[in-house]
């Protein structure tokens, strides 16, 4: 194993007061429910070799002041597979961490589902979907951290099922463990930083950031308030120029000016910590279009997507998506910052499902029930940047525009000179006190505001 921790010794390096929750009794046949001959006899084994009872421990424990819902395997109790009295334990994690009203970490590490208990086994997979998933709609936050290794069922269910994902360095993660891959599979495509570069994992963390960074997720994920009105996000302050364009033209330069401020300078500037998720859980990540994640302003959790004036890629739209779900879920109120000359349209993106990653992202949007509050810092580029903005409460800087088409494009498609991009630019109406004019922003945000 890539960490060689046992269950009890990784829970010792996130927190310093776990507590064990009682574990639900279960009466086996000998040998368990197949008569597998040899499986209670690999079961003393097991417990004699880890001191634990079973693949998982339970239990409730704070980390960096938070309550959470601990779920630790132990990995040399049989590989940390999932057997009976494994879905027994984790369901009545959930049902506690429900009941208490508790985020739940689970840390993984299993090569899957049991032999030994045959189809009994892999169904325990549907009983944790079914926590999780209840646990999900009661509102309360699942971090995940991938051990080595991280694979089968428990990576398809408790891993990749959670809202955030963090895996330790050189973690084996993949749905196919090492002995059941083919002959010629890539090692290096079943690591957690594969999984991170592919968008299925947020992060790697090494051990000795574990506990401040899961005591920083868990604080940030469990600031909203369920059952209460979510207050909007502030609308934060231009960092750039104060004073209003002159022409549709000079708005147009002015946003496309490489000394203008942008998502990163906007960022820092209004919260005090931050954390990002990576990836859209389809395979694709786009770390140069779309920052997305949550952080701390005035002490309270705001969720932010924001583009970053390059033109945005499927994975982008589809993990902003993924974000304003997850910030509506926890009841977190969510901040975007609208700055892109447009979406990807080359021959990749349209593979990648540029149009579907645009509804999806235009659909988590509308349903969102928590505040959404937007500000344009850029270039407004027609749906590719209508899709994160805000209906009735978006906002813009001096150093915005916001348009149907970029002018160059909107005179070739009329068929106009060269000679007419500007002017065309002012029929647009794409300036900031246009758009105030025409009700499609709320204000103006200049350094004043």
């Amino acid at each position: 194993m890539a960490d060689g921790l046992s269950a009890r010794e990784t829970l010792a390096l996130v927190t310093d007061d776990f507590t064990e929750l009682p574990a639900p009794a279960r009466q086996s046949p000998p040998d368990g429910p197949l008569g597998w001959p040899g499986y209670d006899a690999a079961r003393a084994r097991a417990a004699e070799r880890t001191g634990e009872q079973e693949s998982v421990i339970c239990g409730t424990a704070r980390i960096g002041g938070t309550r959470a819902v601990l779920i630790a395997f132990e990995f040399g109790y049989l590989g940390g597979s999932l057997g009976e009295r494994t879905g027994d334990r984790l369901v009545a994690a959930y049902t506690h961490a429900r009941e208490q009203r508790l985020p739940v970490v689970p840390l993984i590490a299993t090569g899957g589902s049991r032999m030994q208990e045959g189809m009994l086994a892999l169904t325990q997979l549907q009983r944790v979907a079914r926590e999780s998933a209840l646990t999900r709609e009661a509102g309360l936050a699942q971090i995940a951290v991938l051990r080595d290794p991280t694979t089968g069922g428990g990576w398809a269910t408790l891993g990749a099922g959670a809202d955030i994902v963090l895996a330790l360095p050189g973690a084996q993660v993949g749905f196919a463990g090492s002995r059941v891959r083919p002959p010629d599979a890539d090692p290096a495509a079943y690591t957690a930083e594969a999984q991170v570069a592919a968008g299925s994992a947020d992060a790697v963390v090494r051990p000795e950031e574990l506990r401040d960074i899961l005591a920083a997720w868990l604080r940030l994920l469990s600031g909203g308030r369920a059952g209460q009105p979510v207050e909007p996000a502030p609308v934060p302050a231009a960092l750039g120029g104060t004073t209003l364009p002159a022409t549709g033209w000079d708005a147009v330069r002015r946003a496309r000016s490489p000394r203008r401020p942008r998502a990163h300078a906007y960022l820092d500037a209004y919260f005090t910590r931050r954390l990002a998720i990576s990836g859209d859980r389809c395979g694709g990540t786009d770390p140069d279009g779309m920052l997305c994640g949550f952080g701390e302003h005035r002490g309270r959790t705001v969720a932010y997507a924001a583009q970053t004036g390059a033109a945005t890629r499927p994975a982008g739209y589809r993990t902003a998506a993924r974000l304003i779900r997850l910030a509506d879920r926890l009841g977190i109120p969510v901040l975007t910052l609208v700055d892109t000359p447009g979406a990807a349209n080359d021959a990749e993106a349209e593979r990648q499902g540029a149009g579907p990653a645009i509804a999806e992202l235009f659909g988590a949007v509308a349903a969102a029930r928590t505040p959404v509050t937007t500000l344009v810092i850029g270039e407004g580029g027609s749906g590719g940047a209508l899709a994160l903005a805000a209906p009735g409460n978006t906002w813009a800087t001096p150093d915005s525009y916001f348009s149907v088409i970029a002018p160059e494009l909107a005179a070739a498609i009329l068929k106009r000179p060269p000679g007419e991009i500007e002017s065309t630019a002012g029929r647009l109406r794409l300036r900031p006190q246009d758009l105030t004019a025409l009700g499609v922003v709320r204000g103006i945000r200049d350094g004043t505001s």
